[in-house]
Protein backbone atom coordinates (compact mmCIF):
# COMPACT_ATOMS: atom_id res chain seq x y z
CA UNK A 1 0.00 0.00 0.00
CA UNK A 2 1.82 3.32 -0.94
CA UNK A 3 0.65 6.95 0.01
CA UNK A 4 1.37 10.03 -2.30
CA UNK A 5 4.84 10.31 -1.17
CA UNK A 6 5.53 6.86 -1.89
CA UNK A 7 6.27 5.68 1.33
CA UNK A 8 5.26 2.21 2.87
CA UNK A 9 2.49 2.62 5.32
CA UNK A 10 1.46 0.69 8.39
CA UNK A 11 -1.16 -1.38 7.78
CA UNK A 12 -4.08 -1.28 10.62
CA UNK A 13 -4.40 -4.28 13.16
CA UNK A 14 -7.24 -6.77 11.57
CA UNK A 15 -9.37 -6.79 14.85
CA UNK A 16 -9.57 -2.98 15.20
CA UNK A 17 -11.09 -2.93 11.49
CA UNK A 18 -13.45 -5.52 12.70
CA UNK A 19 -14.51 -2.78 16.12
CA UNK A 20 -15.11 -0.31 13.46
CA UNK A 21 -17.65 -2.18 11.24
CA UNK A 22 -19.34 -3.55 14.21
CA UNK A 23 -19.95 -0.30 15.55
CA UNK A 24 -20.86 0.87 11.89
CA UNK A 25 -23.25 -1.76 11.71
CA UNK A 26 -25.38 -1.27 15.29
CA UNK A 27 -25.89 2.60 14.17
CA UNK A 28 -27.02 1.31 10.88
CA UNK A 29 -29.56 -0.89 12.57
CA UNK A 30 -30.69 1.28 14.96
CA UNK A 31 -31.57 4.32 12.24
CA UNK A 32 -33.09 2.31 10.36
CA UNK A 33 -35.39 1.12 13.16
CA UNK A 34 -35.91 4.75 14.43
CA UNK A 35 -37.08 5.46 10.22
CA UNK A 36 -38.68 2.64 10.36
CA UNK A 37 -41.11 3.90 13.19
CA UNK A 38 -41.27 7.15 11.66
CA UNK A 39 -42.88 5.23 8.38
CA UNK A 40 -44.50 3.43 10.29
CA UNK A 41 -46.59 5.98 12.40
CA UNK A 42 -46.86 8.31 8.69
CA UNK A 43 -48.64 5.82 7.39
CA UNK A 44 -51.06 5.35 9.95
CA UNK A 45 -51.50 9.17 9.69
CA UNK A 46 -52.09 9.00 6.05
CA UNK A 47 -54.38 6.15 6.63
CA UNK A 48 -56.77 8.28 9.18
CA UNK A 49 -56.52 11.35 7.23
CA UNK A 50 -58.32 9.76 4.27
CA UNK A 51 -60.94 8.31 6.42
CA UNK A 52 -61.25 11.77 7.83
CA UNK A 53 -62.28 13.50 5.16
CA UNK A 54 -64.61 10.61 3.68
CA UNK A 55 -66.84 11.13 6.55
CA UNK A 56 -65.67 13.13 9.50
CA UNK A 57 -63.70 12.36 12.29
CA UNK A 58 -61.94 9.57 13.12
CA UNK A 59 -61.79 7.29 16.02
CA UNK A 60 -59.24 4.45 16.65
CA UNK A 61 -61.30 1.59 18.32
CA UNK A 62 -59.89 -1.42 20.36
CA UNK A 63 -59.85 -3.87 17.18
CA UNK A 64 -57.74 -1.84 15.21
CA UNK A 65 -60.90 -0.49 12.64
CA UNK A 66 -61.55 2.31 12.07
CA UNK A 67 -64.79 4.23 12.84
CA UNK A 68 -66.36 7.31 10.86
CA UNK A 69 -68.38 9.78 12.26
CA UNK A 70 -71.65 10.37 10.69
CA UNK A 71 -72.21 13.16 8.14
CA UNK A 72 -75.18 14.52 6.61
CA UNK A 73 -75.99 15.68 2.84
CA UNK A 74 -78.03 18.45 1.80
CA UNK A 75 -80.47 17.72 -0.62
CA UNK A 76 -79.35 19.24 -4.17
CA UNK A 77 -81.60 22.39 -6.07
CA UNK A 78 -83.97 21.11 -7.83
CA UNK A 79 -82.14 22.16 -11.20
CA UNK A 80 -79.64 18.91 -10.78
CA UNK A 81 -82.41 16.55 -10.86
CA UNK A 82 -80.46 15.47 -14.38
CA UNK A 83 -76.81 16.05 -13.42
CA UNK A 84 -73.96 14.74 -15.39
CA UNK A 85 -70.71 16.00 -13.72
CA UNK A 86 -68.25 15.23 -16.17
CA UNK A 87 -70.52 16.00 -19.45
CA UNK A 88 -72.39 19.09 -17.94
CA UNK A 89 -74.07 21.17 -20.07
CA UNK A 90 -73.43 24.40 -18.41
CA UNK A 91 -69.56 23.90 -18.84
CA UNK A 92 -69.98 23.32 -22.05
CA UNK A 93 -69.07 27.16 -23.09
CA UNK A 94 -65.71 26.60 -21.44
CA UNK A 95 -64.52 23.98 -23.85
CA UNK A 96 -63.50 23.96 -27.82
CA UNK A 97 -66.28 23.49 -30.82
CA UNK A 98 -63.71 22.08 -33.42
CA UNK A 99 -65.06 18.21 -33.49
CA UNK A 100 -67.58 18.27 -30.70
CA UNK A 101 -64.92 18.31 -28.56
CA UNK A 102 -67.03 20.32 -25.79
CA UNK A 103 -69.28 16.86 -25.28
CA UNK A 104 -66.53 14.96 -24.50
CA UNK A 105 -65.80 14.08 -20.15
CA UNK A 106 -64.58 17.22 -18.93
CA UNK A 107 -64.67 16.39 -15.03
CA UNK A 108 -65.42 19.57 -12.67
CA UNK A 109 -62.08 20.70 -10.25
CA UNK A 110 -61.84 19.06 -6.43
CA UNK A 111 -63.54 22.19 -5.13
CA UNK A 112 -66.47 22.54 -7.36
CA UNK A 113 -67.54 19.11 -6.83
CA UNK A 114 -71.28 18.47 -5.73
CA UNK A 115 -71.48 17.28 -1.60
CA UNK A 116 -75.40 16.98 -2.29
CA UNK A 117 -77.87 14.18 -2.93
CA UNK A 118 -79.67 14.73 -6.17
CA UNK A 119 -83.41 14.48 -5.84
CA UNK A 120 -85.94 12.86 -8.15
CA UNK A 121 -87.81 14.88 -10.58
CA UNK A 122 -91.58 15.81 -9.06
CA UNK A 123 -93.40 12.86 -9.42
CA UNK A 124 -91.05 10.32 -9.85
CA UNK A 125 -92.60 6.75 -10.22
CA UNK A 126 -90.91 3.19 -9.48
CA UNK A 127 -89.74 2.00 -13.21
CA UNK A 128 -92.20 -0.32 -15.15
CA UNK A 129 -90.37 -3.67 -14.87
CA UNK A 130 -88.60 -5.67 -17.88
CA UNK A 131 -89.92 -6.81 -20.66
CA UNK A 132 -92.60 -4.50 -20.47
CA UNK A 133 -90.29 -1.47 -19.83
CA UNK A 134 -88.48 -2.22 -23.31
CA UNK A 135 -91.68 -0.72 -24.58
CA UNK A 136 -93.11 1.83 -22.22
CA UNK A 137 -91.67 4.18 -19.76
CA UNK A 138 -93.45 6.86 -16.98
CA UNK A 139 -93.27 10.24 -18.60
CA UNK A 140 -92.28 11.87 -15.12
CA UNK A 141 -89.11 9.61 -14.90
CA UNK A 142 -87.62 11.47 -17.97
CA UNK A 143 -89.82 14.78 -18.38
CA UNK A 144 -88.91 15.72 -21.77
CA UNK A 145 -91.24 16.92 -24.92
CA UNK A 146 -88.69 18.13 -27.19
CA UNK A 147 -88.08 14.62 -27.91
CA UNK A 148 -91.68 13.67 -28.49
CA UNK A 149 -92.22 16.92 -30.87
CA UNK A 150 -89.03 16.17 -33.07
CA UNK A 151 -89.43 12.85 -32.78
CA UNK A 152 -92.97 11.41 -33.17
CA UNK A 153 -92.81 11.61 -37.09
CA UNK A 154 -90.13 9.23 -37.21
CA UNK A 155 -92.23 6.84 -34.33
CA UNK A 156 -89.18 7.01 -31.77
CA UNK A 157 -91.66 7.33 -29.17
CA UNK A 158 -94.87 8.93 -28.46
CA UNK A 159 -96.73 10.33 -25.22
CA UNK A 160 -99.64 9.15 -23.94
CA UNK A 161 -101.39 9.73 -20.91
CA UNK A 162 -98.86 9.24 -17.85
CA UNK A 163 -96.36 7.56 -20.18
CA UNK A 164 -93.81 7.26 -22.81
CA UNK A 165 -94.54 4.10 -25.54
CA UNK A 166 -91.50 3.17 -27.99
CA UNK A 167 -93.13 1.70 -31.09
CA UNK A 168 -89.66 1.00 -32.43
CA UNK A 169 -89.55 3.25 -34.94
CA UNK A 170 -86.40 5.20 -36.44
CA UNK A 171 -85.17 7.50 -39.01
CA UNK A 172 -83.88 4.48 -41.15
CA UNK A 173 -86.36 1.97 -39.89
CA UNK A 174 -89.49 3.20 -40.83
CA UNK A 175 -91.60 -0.28 -40.59
CA UNK A 176 -90.29 -0.80 -37.30
CA UNK A 177 -86.92 -1.72 -35.60
CA UNK A 178 -87.92 -5.39 -35.91
CA UNK A 179 -88.17 -5.75 -39.61
CA UNK A 180 -84.97 -3.56 -39.91
CA UNK A 181 -82.75 -5.99 -37.99
CA UNK A 182 -84.98 -8.97 -39.61
CA UNK A 183 -82.83 -7.90 -43.33
CA UNK A 184 -79.77 -7.39 -41.32
CA UNK A 185 -79.56 -10.71 -40.54
CA UNK A 186 -80.45 -11.80 -43.63
CA UNK A 187 -77.13 -9.86 -44.81
CA UNK A 188 -74.87 -11.44 -41.64
CA UNK A 189 -76.13 -14.89 -41.17
CA UNK A 190 -73.75 -15.28 -38.17
CA UNK A 191 -76.24 -12.81 -36.30
CA UNK A 192 -78.65 -16.04 -35.56
CA UNK A 193 -76.10 -18.66 -34.42
CA UNK A 194 -74.32 -17.37 -31.72
CA UNK A 195 -71.42 -16.10 -33.89
CA UNK A 196 -71.94 -12.53 -33.28
CA UNK A 197 -72.90 -10.88 -29.80
CA UNK A 198 -71.28 -8.14 -28.71
CA UNK A 199 -72.66 -4.68 -30.51
CA UNK A 200 -71.78 -0.69 -30.35
CA UNK A 201 -74.49 0.96 -31.45
CA UNK A 202 -72.85 4.80 -32.06
CA UNK A 203 -75.46 7.71 -32.06
CA UNK A 204 -77.67 5.29 -30.60
CA UNK A 205 -81.51 7.27 -30.23
CA UNK A 206 -83.57 5.93 -27.83
CA UNK A 207 -81.65 2.34 -28.41
CA UNK A 208 -84.58 0.22 -30.04
CA UNK A 209 -81.85 -1.60 -32.05
CA UNK A 210 -79.97 -2.40 -29.16
CA UNK A 211 -83.41 -3.12 -27.52
CA UNK A 212 -84.32 -5.78 -30.17
CA UNK A 213 -81.35 -7.62 -30.31
CA UNK A 214 -81.61 -8.20 -26.87
CA UNK A 215 -84.14 -10.54 -27.69
CA UNK A 216 -81.71 -11.87 -30.37
CA UNK A 217 -78.74 -13.17 -27.97
CA UNK A 218 -76.58 -10.12 -28.83
CA UNK A 219 -75.32 -7.33 -26.17
CA UNK A 220 -75.10 -4.26 -27.01
CA UNK A 221 -73.51 -1.24 -25.92
CA UNK A 222 -75.83 1.99 -26.84
CA UNK A 223 -73.36 5.31 -27.43
CA UNK A 224 -74.79 8.51 -27.56
CA UNK A 225 -73.37 12.10 -26.11
CA UNK A 226 -75.18 14.10 -23.56
CA UNK A 227 -77.28 16.75 -24.85
CA UNK A 228 -79.73 19.63 -23.77
CA UNK A 229 -83.43 17.66 -24.80
CA UNK A 230 -83.14 14.51 -26.15
CA UNK A 231 -81.46 12.82 -23.35
CA UNK A 232 -81.07 9.69 -25.35
CA UNK A 233 -79.26 7.64 -23.14
CA UNK A 234 -81.65 8.51 -20.54
CA UNK A 235 -84.73 6.96 -22.28
CA UNK A 236 -82.50 3.77 -22.91
CA UNK A 237 -81.38 3.22 -19.56
CA UNK A 238 -85.21 4.03 -18.19
CA UNK A 239 -86.28 1.07 -20.57
CA UNK A 240 -83.95 -1.35 -19.10
CA UNK A 241 -81.57 -1.31 -22.70
CA UNK A 242 -77.42 -1.25 -21.67
CA UNK A 243 -76.13 2.83 -22.54
CA UNK A 244 -73.23 4.65 -21.72
CA UNK A 245 -73.11 8.47 -22.29
CA UNK A 246 -69.97 9.20 -24.82
CA UNK A 247 -69.08 10.61 -28.31
CA UNK A 248 -66.18 9.83 -30.78
CA UNK A 249 -64.46 13.15 -31.18
CA UNK A 250 -60.64 13.54 -29.58
CA UNK A 251 -60.41 11.18 -27.46
CA UNK A 252 -60.78 7.20 -27.58
CA UNK A 253 -63.55 5.51 -26.60
CA UNK A 254 -63.36 4.05 -22.96
CA UNK A 255 -63.38 0.16 -24.86
CA UNK A 256 -60.67 -2.32 -25.81
CA UNK A 257 -59.20 -2.97 -28.93
CA UNK A 258 -60.61 -6.18 -31.10
CA UNK A 259 -63.92 -6.44 -28.56
CA UNK A 260 -66.87 -5.77 -30.43
CA UNK A 261 -67.81 -8.30 -32.85
CA UNK A 262 -70.66 -5.99 -34.95
CA UNK A 263 -70.82 -1.83 -34.52
CA UNK A 264 -73.90 -0.11 -36.00
CA UNK A 265 -74.50 3.63 -37.52
CA UNK A 266 -78.34 4.20 -38.72
CA UNK A 267 -77.88 8.24 -39.75
CA UNK A 268 -75.60 8.90 -36.81
CA UNK A 269 -74.60 11.77 -38.40
CA UNK A 270 -71.15 11.23 -37.65
CA UNK A 271 -68.52 12.58 -40.68
CA UNK A 272 -66.75 9.37 -41.55
CA UNK A 273 -64.89 10.79 -44.60
CA UNK A 274 -63.73 13.69 -42.49
CA UNK A 275 -60.53 14.55 -41.03
CA UNK A 276 -58.64 11.47 -42.56
CA UNK A 277 -61.28 9.13 -41.48
CA UNK A 278 -60.06 9.33 -38.06
CA UNK A 279 -63.44 8.38 -36.36
CA UNK A 280 -63.12 5.05 -38.64
CA UNK A 281 -60.28 4.07 -37.32
CA UNK A 282 -61.57 3.96 -34.24
CA UNK A 283 -64.09 1.62 -35.13
CA UNK A 284 -61.35 -0.61 -36.37
CA UNK A 285 -59.48 -0.55 -32.99
CA UNK A 286 -62.70 -1.39 -31.36
CA UNK A 287 -63.68 -3.77 -34.17
CA UNK A 288 -62.32 -7.89 -33.28
CA UNK A 289 -60.83 -9.14 -36.69
CA UNK A 290 -63.76 -10.00 -38.86
CA UNK A 291 -66.16 -8.08 -37.20
CA UNK A 292 -68.82 -6.50 -39.26
CA UNK A 293 -69.39 -2.62 -39.79
CA UNK A 294 -73.07 -1.68 -40.43
CA UNK A 295 -74.40 1.61 -41.87
CA UNK A 296 -77.80 2.73 -42.91
CA UNK A 297 -78.60 6.25 -44.14
CA UNK A 298 -76.02 8.84 -46.10
CA UNK A 299 -74.39 7.78 -48.21
CA UNK A 300 -75.88 4.44 -48.64
CA UNK A 301 -78.54 3.73 -51.36
CA UNK A 302 -77.62 7.69 -52.29
CA UNK A 303 -78.92 7.64 -55.88
CA UNK A 304 -82.06 6.64 -54.36
CA UNK A 305 -82.14 8.95 -51.20
CA UNK A 306 -80.14 12.16 -52.09
CA UNK A 307 -83.19 13.96 -52.44
CA UNK A 308 -84.40 14.10 -49.21
CA UNK A 309 -81.22 14.50 -47.35
CA UNK A 310 -80.56 18.51 -48.69
CA UNK A 311 -77.85 17.58 -50.41
CA UNK A 312 -77.11 16.96 -54.19
CA UNK A 313 -76.66 13.65 -56.02
CA UNK A 314 -72.59 14.68 -56.86
CA UNK A 315 -72.20 15.35 -53.30
CA UNK A 316 -73.34 12.01 -52.31
CA UNK A 317 -71.44 9.76 -55.16
CA UNK A 318 -68.01 11.32 -53.68
CA UNK A 319 -69.02 10.96 -50.21
CA UNK A 320 -69.70 7.36 -50.92
CA UNK A 321 -66.46 7.08 -52.75
CA UNK A 322 -64.57 8.33 -50.47
CA UNK A 323 -66.14 6.01 -47.86
CA UNK A 324 -64.97 2.95 -49.63
CA UNK A 325 -61.53 4.41 -50.67
CA UNK A 326 -60.80 4.78 -46.60
CA UNK A 327 -62.42 1.32 -45.94
CA UNK A 328 -60.34 -0.95 -48.04
CA UNK A 329 -57.43 1.21 -46.71
CA UNK A 330 -58.09 -0.07 -43.33
CA UNK A 331 -58.41 -3.45 -44.58
CA UNK A 332 -62.27 -3.44 -44.12
CA UNK A 333 -63.97 -5.48 -47.55
CA UNK A 334 -67.95 -5.02 -48.51
CA UNK A 335 -69.57 -8.17 -47.14
CA UNK A 336 -72.91 -7.29 -48.24
CA UNK A 337 -75.23 -4.21 -49.48
CA UNK A 338 -79.31 -4.31 -49.74
CA UNK A 339 -81.39 -1.09 -49.84
CA UNK A 340 -80.02 1.29 -47.33
CA UNK A 341 -78.26 -1.02 -45.36
CA UNK A 342 -74.41 -1.85 -46.27
CA UNK A 343 -72.31 -4.53 -43.96
CA UNK A 344 -68.22 -4.45 -44.04
CA UNK A 345 -66.35 -6.73 -42.51
CA UNK A 346 -62.38 -6.16 -40.79
CA UNK A 347 -60.25 -8.62 -42.37
CA UNK A 348 -59.05 -11.03 -40.28
CA UNK A 349 -55.93 -11.60 -42.26
CA UNK A 350 -53.08 -9.77 -41.19
CA UNK A 351 -51.23 -9.81 -44.54
CA UNK A 352 -53.42 -7.05 -45.46
CA UNK A 353 -52.07 -4.37 -43.25
CA UNK A 354 -48.29 -5.42 -44.93
CA UNK A 355 -49.68 -2.46 -47.53
CA UNK A 356 -49.45 0.06 -44.43
CA UNK A 357 -45.30 -0.39 -44.56
CA UNK A 358 -45.07 1.17 -47.78
CA UNK A 359 -43.79 4.92 -47.53
CA UNK A 360 -46.68 7.79 -47.42
CA UNK A 361 -48.84 5.18 -47.37
CA UNK A 362 -52.13 6.84 -45.56
CA UNK A 363 -53.29 5.38 -42.91
CA UNK A 364 -50.14 4.19 -41.59
CA UNK A 365 -49.25 1.71 -38.80
CA UNK A 366 -49.79 2.92 -35.29
CA UNK A 367 -45.72 2.82 -34.36
CA UNK A 368 -45.82 5.52 -31.62
CA UNK A 369 -45.54 3.30 -28.52
CA UNK A 370 -49.28 3.71 -27.48
CA UNK A 371 -50.62 0.83 -26.19
CA UNK A 372 -53.94 -0.58 -28.42
CA UNK A 373 -55.86 -1.00 -25.61
CA UNK A 374 -55.21 2.55 -23.78
CA UNK A 375 -58.43 4.12 -23.68
CA UNK A 376 -59.05 6.86 -20.62
CA UNK A 377 -58.67 10.01 -21.86
CA UNK A 378 -56.18 8.86 -24.73
CA UNK A 379 -56.00 11.01 -28.01
CA UNK A 380 -57.66 9.72 -31.21
CA UNK A 381 -54.43 9.27 -33.88
CA UNK A 382 -54.76 9.32 -37.50
CA UNK A 383 -52.86 5.40 -37.53
CA UNK A 384 -54.19 1.80 -37.81
CA UNK A 385 -54.09 -0.30 -34.51
CA UNK A 386 -53.04 -3.93 -36.20
CA UNK A 387 -54.47 -6.68 -34.36
CA UNK A 388 -51.45 -8.74 -32.40
CA UNK A 389 -51.01 -12.12 -34.41
CA UNK A 390 -49.98 -13.84 -31.20
CA UNK A 391 -53.61 -13.93 -30.49
CA UNK A 392 -54.91 -16.95 -32.73
CA UNK A 393 -58.36 -16.86 -31.36
CA UNK A 394 -59.12 -13.29 -31.53
CA UNK A 395 -61.06 -13.28 -34.86
CA UNK A 396 -64.86 -13.48 -35.00
CA UNK A 397 -64.54 -16.94 -36.77
CA UNK A 398 -62.15 -18.34 -34.16
CA UNK A 399 -63.80 -17.25 -30.49
CA UNK A 400 -66.44 -20.20 -29.24
CA UNK A 401 -69.77 -19.09 -30.61
CA UNK A 402 -72.22 -18.01 -27.85
CA UNK A 403 -72.65 -19.42 -25.05
CA UNK A 404 -69.77 -21.30 -24.82
CA UNK A 405 -67.36 -18.48 -24.95
CA UNK A 406 -68.95 -17.18 -22.04
CA UNK A 407 -67.04 -20.07 -19.73
CA UNK A 408 -63.61 -20.63 -21.78
CA UNK A 409 -60.71 -19.16 -20.66
CA UNK A 410 -59.92 -16.51 -23.43
CA UNK A 411 -56.25 -16.01 -25.51
CA UNK A 412 -55.67 -12.77 -23.99
CA UNK A 413 -56.02 -13.59 -20.47
CA UNK A 414 -52.46 -14.24 -20.76
CA UNK A 415 -51.13 -10.63 -21.64
CA UNK A 416 -52.65 -9.91 -17.72
CA UNK A 417 -49.88 -9.99 -15.66
CA UNK A 418 -50.26 -12.96 -13.07
CA UNK A 419 -53.35 -14.45 -14.96
CA UNK A 420 -53.35 -17.96 -16.72
CA UNK A 421 -56.79 -20.13 -17.83
CA UNK A 422 -56.29 -22.23 -14.14
CA UNK A 423 -57.15 -18.81 -12.60
CA UNK A 424 -59.43 -18.00 -14.76
CA UNK A 425 -61.28 -21.13 -14.35
CA UNK A 426 -60.53 -20.91 -10.04
CA UNK A 427 -62.34 -17.16 -10.51
CA UNK A 428 -65.17 -18.49 -12.36
CA UNK A 429 -65.61 -21.49 -9.64
CA UNK A 430 -65.60 -18.50 -6.65
CA UNK A 431 -68.51 -16.36 -8.23
CA UNK A 432 -70.44 -19.16 -8.54
CA UNK A 433 -70.67 -19.68 -4.85
CA UNK A 434 -70.74 -15.72 -4.14
CA UNK A 435 -73.75 -15.56 -6.30
CA UNK A 436 -75.39 -18.44 -5.03
CA UNK A 437 -74.87 -16.59 -1.61
CA UNK A 438 -75.64 -12.92 -2.85
CA UNK A 439 -79.06 -14.75 -4.14
CA UNK A 440 -79.85 -15.69 -0.26
CA UNK A 441 -79.20 -12.28 0.88
CA UNK A 442 -80.64 -10.68 -1.32
CA UNK A 443 -83.83 -12.45 -2.29
CA UNK A 444 -85.13 -10.27 -5.35
CA UNK A 445 -81.65 -11.12 -7.11
CA UNK A 446 -82.57 -12.65 -10.07
CA UNK A 447 -86.22 -11.42 -10.09
CA UNK A 448 -87.88 -8.76 -12.66
CA UNK A 449 -87.22 -6.02 -9.85
CA UNK A 450 -83.31 -5.78 -10.89
CA UNK A 451 -82.58 -4.83 -14.55
CA UNK A 452 -79.50 -2.39 -14.64
CA UNK A 453 -76.63 -3.78 -12.90
CA UNK A 454 -73.05 -2.67 -12.56
CA UNK A 455 -69.90 -4.90 -11.44
CA UNK A 456 -68.07 -1.33 -10.60
CA UNK A 457 -64.94 -2.96 -9.95
CA UNK A 458 -64.91 -6.46 -12.09
CA UNK A 459 -61.74 -8.77 -12.92
CA UNK A 460 -62.76 -11.30 -15.22
CA UNK A 461 -66.87 -10.81 -15.20
CA UNK A 462 -67.13 -13.79 -13.29
CA UNK A 463 -70.46 -12.10 -11.18
CA UNK A 464 -72.01 -11.10 -14.71
CA UNK A 465 -71.23 -14.40 -15.93
CA UNK A 466 -73.05 -16.77 -12.52
CA UNK A 467 -76.25 -13.89 -14.02
CA UNK A 468 -76.40 -14.40 -17.25
CA UNK A 469 -79.80 -16.40 -17.35
CA UNK A 470 -81.37 -13.78 -14.77
CA UNK A 471 -83.39 -11.09 -16.55
CA UNK A 472 -80.98 -7.98 -16.33
CA UNK A 473 -77.23 -7.09 -17.82
CA UNK A 474 -74.49 -5.95 -15.89
CA UNK A 475 -72.00 -3.00 -17.18
CA UNK A 476 -68.73 -4.63 -16.16
CA UNK A 477 -66.17 -1.58 -15.38
CA UNK A 478 -62.45 -2.14 -14.83
CA UNK A 479 -60.47 0.82 -12.99
CA UNK A 480 -58.20 2.75 -15.61
CA UNK A 481 -55.56 2.03 -12.72
CA UNK A 482 -56.15 -1.98 -12.45
CA UNK A 483 -54.62 -4.67 -14.18
CA UNK A 484 -56.42 -4.37 -18.20
CA UNK A 485 -58.67 -7.44 -17.97
CA UNK A 486 -61.38 -5.84 -19.90
CA UNK A 487 -60.35 -7.58 -23.16
CA UNK A 488 -61.28 -11.05 -21.15
CA UNK A 489 -64.60 -9.44 -20.18
CA UNK A 490 -65.27 -8.78 -23.80
CA UNK A 491 -63.94 -12.01 -25.32
CA UNK A 492 -66.36 -13.82 -22.79
CA UNK A 493 -69.59 -12.27 -24.68
CA UNK A 494 -69.64 -9.77 -22.05
CA UNK A 495 -69.66 -5.96 -22.37
CA UNK A 496 -67.86 -3.32 -19.98
CA UNK A 497 -65.89 -0.12 -19.91
CA UNK A 498 -63.29 1.75 -18.36
CA UNK A 499 -63.15 4.26 -15.81
CA UNK A 500 -61.77 5.99 -12.86
CA UNK A 501 -63.67 5.99 -10.05
CA UNK A 502 -61.98 9.04 -8.59
CA UNK A 503 -64.04 10.93 -11.06
CA UNK A 504 -68.05 10.28 -12.18
CA UNK A 505 -69.65 7.86 -14.24
CA UNK A 506 -70.63 8.16 -18.07
CA UNK A 507 -74.47 7.98 -17.18
CA UNK A 508 -77.57 10.18 -16.42
CA UNK A 509 -78.62 9.75 -12.84
CA UNK A 510 -81.19 6.98 -11.57
CA UNK A 511 -80.33 4.55 -14.04
CA UNK A 512 -78.91 1.56 -12.06
CA UNK A 513 -81.17 -0.88 -9.99
CA UNK A 514 -77.96 -2.75 -8.14
CA UNK A 515 -74.53 -2.14 -7.83
CA UNK A 516 -72.08 -4.52 -7.10
CA UNK A 517 -68.38 -3.62 -5.24
CA UNK A 518 -65.72 -5.94 -4.55
CA UNK A 519 -63.24 -4.13 -2.84
CA UNK A 520 -63.03 -1.23 -4.36
CA UNK A 521 -61.95 0.96 -1.04
CA UNK A 522 -59.65 -1.31 -0.14
CA UNK A 523 -58.09 -1.10 -3.47
CA UNK A 524 -58.34 2.45 -4.25
CA UNK A 525 -58.77 4.45 -1.37
CA UNK A 526 -54.95 5.93 -1.43
CA UNK A 527 -56.60 7.91 -4.53
CA UNK A 528 -60.22 8.39 -4.05
CA UNK A 529 -61.91 10.08 -1.33
CA UNK A 530 -64.59 7.43 0.10
CA UNK A 531 -67.08 10.31 0.48
CA UNK A 532 -67.30 10.99 -3.49
CA UNK A 533 -67.11 7.52 -4.50
CA UNK A 534 -70.57 7.08 -2.69
CA UNK A 535 -72.03 10.07 -3.47
CA UNK A 536 -71.34 8.68 -7.00
CA UNK A 537 -72.72 5.53 -6.27
CA UNK A 538 -75.82 7.51 -4.58
CA UNK A 539 -76.66 9.74 -7.76
CA UNK A 540 -77.05 6.91 -10.33
CA UNK A 541 -78.67 4.78 -7.98
CA UNK A 542 -82.47 4.40 -8.96
CA UNK A 543 -84.33 5.09 -5.90
CA UNK A 544 -85.24 1.71 -3.70
CA UNK A 545 -82.18 0.60 -5.54
CA UNK A 546 -79.32 -1.62 -3.64
CA UNK A 547 -75.83 -1.24 -3.43
CA UNK A 548 -74.21 -5.18 -3.06
CA UNK A 549 -70.82 -3.80 -0.76
CA UNK A 550 -68.49 -6.58 -0.24
CA UNK A 551 -65.57 -5.21 1.08
CA UNK A 552 -62.46 -5.63 4.39
CA UNK A 553 -63.46 -5.06 7.45
CA UNK A 554 -61.51 -2.34 7.98
CA UNK A 555 -63.55 0.24 5.51
CA UNK A 556 -66.90 -2.19 6.03
CA UNK A 557 -67.69 0.31 9.44
CA UNK A 558 -66.92 3.68 7.08
CA UNK A 559 -69.16 2.69 4.50
CA UNK A 560 -71.99 1.79 6.27
CA UNK A 561 -71.92 4.84 8.80
CA UNK A 562 -71.56 7.59 5.52
CA UNK A 563 -74.74 5.50 3.91
CA UNK A 564 -76.47 6.55 6.85
CA UNK A 565 -76.04 10.22 5.69
CA UNK A 566 -76.92 9.40 2.04
CA UNK A 567 -79.99 8.09 3.54
CA UNK A 568 -79.34 4.19 2.76
CA UNK A 569 -80.56 1.28 4.69
CA UNK A 570 -77.57 -1.00 5.13
CA UNK A 571 -77.41 -4.65 6.26
CA UNK A 572 -73.98 -5.82 7.46
CA UNK A 573 -73.98 -9.71 6.46
CA UNK A 574 -71.21 -12.26 6.46
CA UNK A 575 -69.53 -13.79 3.36
CA UNK A 576 -70.40 -17.18 1.93
CA UNK A 577 -67.23 -18.64 3.63
CA UNK A 578 -67.40 -16.98 6.94
CA UNK A 579 -64.33 -14.87 6.43
CA UNK A 580 -63.90 -11.96 9.29
CA UNK A 581 -61.35 -10.31 7.13
CA UNK A 582 -64.50 -9.05 5.01
CA UNK A 583 -67.84 -8.18 4.81
CA UNK A 584 -71.38 -7.95 3.21
CA UNK A 585 -73.32 -4.73 2.65
CA UNK A 586 -76.57 -4.74 1.42
CA UNK A 587 -77.82 -0.97 1.34
CA UNK A 588 -80.79 0.08 -0.16
CA UNK A 589 -81.68 3.36 -1.22
CA UNK A 590 -84.47 4.99 -0.17
CA UNK A 591 -87.25 6.67 -2.14
CA UNK A 592 -87.79 10.69 -1.23
CA UNK A 593 -88.91 14.11 -2.56
CA UNK A 594 -87.06 17.03 -3.16
CA UNK A 595 -88.10 19.85 0.19
CA UNK A 596 -87.63 22.69 -1.65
Amino acid sequence: MKYKDDKPGRQPEKSSRVVSLGIMFVVLCGLSFYLGGIFCSEKNKISTEQVSKAGGSVEPTVSGLIQVKSASFPECSSDLQDYTPCTDPKRWMKYGRHRLTFMERHCPPVFDRKECLIPPPDGYKEPIRWPKSKDECWYRNVPYDWINKQKSNQHWLRKEGEKFYFPGGGTMFPNGVSAYVDLMQNLIPGMKDGTVRTAIDTGCGVASWGGDLLDRGILTVSLAPRDNHEAQVQFALERGIPAILGIISTQRLPFPSNSFDMAHCSRCLIPWTEFGGIYLLEVHRILRPGGFWVLSGPPINYKRRWKGWNTTLDDQKSDYEKLEELLTSMCFKLYDKKGDIAVWQKSSDNNCYKKLDAPDYYPPKCDDGTEPDSAWYTPLRPCVVVPNLKHKKLSLESVPKWPARLQEAPDRIGDVKGSSAGDFNRDNSNWKNRVKHYKKLLSILGTDKIRNVMDMNTRYGGFAANLINDPLWVMNVVSSYAPNTLPVVYDRGLIGTYHDWCEAFSTYPRTYDLLHVDSLFTYESHRCEMKYVLLEMDRILRPNGYALIRESSYFADGVATIAKGLRWDCHVKDTEDGNNKEKILICQKKLWYSQQ
